[in-house]
C-alpha cells in the first residue's frame, strides 16, 4: 500500500473539530464517494479507498444522500424493450 502525505494548516483540524486521523478517514471517504458518483471507480474500489466494506460504503452513501446506483435511462429502456 502506498502512503500519501498531505501538508494541511493546523487550524483545519480545530475548525472541523477532527483529529488528524478522523480528518484522514473523512477525506478518504469523501474522495471515494466523489469518484464513485462521477463513475470513475466501482463500488468495490470506492469502498476499499474509504477503508470500508461494500455494505458500510453503501450506508455511508445513503447517509450523505449520494445515489448508490447509476441508471442510464436509455440503457434501462433498451433492457425493458428486450424483456
Amino acid at each position: 500500500m502506498a502512503t500519501l502525505t498531505l501538508d494541511m494548516p493546523d487550524d483545519v483540524f480545530s475548525a472541523l473539530r477532527r483529529s488528524p486521523d478522523e480528518f484522514a478517514r473523512e477525506l478518504r471517504l469523501a474522495a471515494a464517494m466523489l469518484w464513485y458518483q462521477q463513475g470513475r471507480i466501482s463500488q468495490e474500489k470506492a469502498a476499499g479507498i474509504a477503508g470500508l466494506d461494500r455494505v458500510d460504503f453503501l450506508m455511508a452513501l445513503a447517509r450523505e444522500k449520494v445515489p448508490a446506483f447509476h441508471v442510464d435511462i436509455d440503457e434501462l429502456r433498451r433492457e425493458l424493450d428486450r424483456g
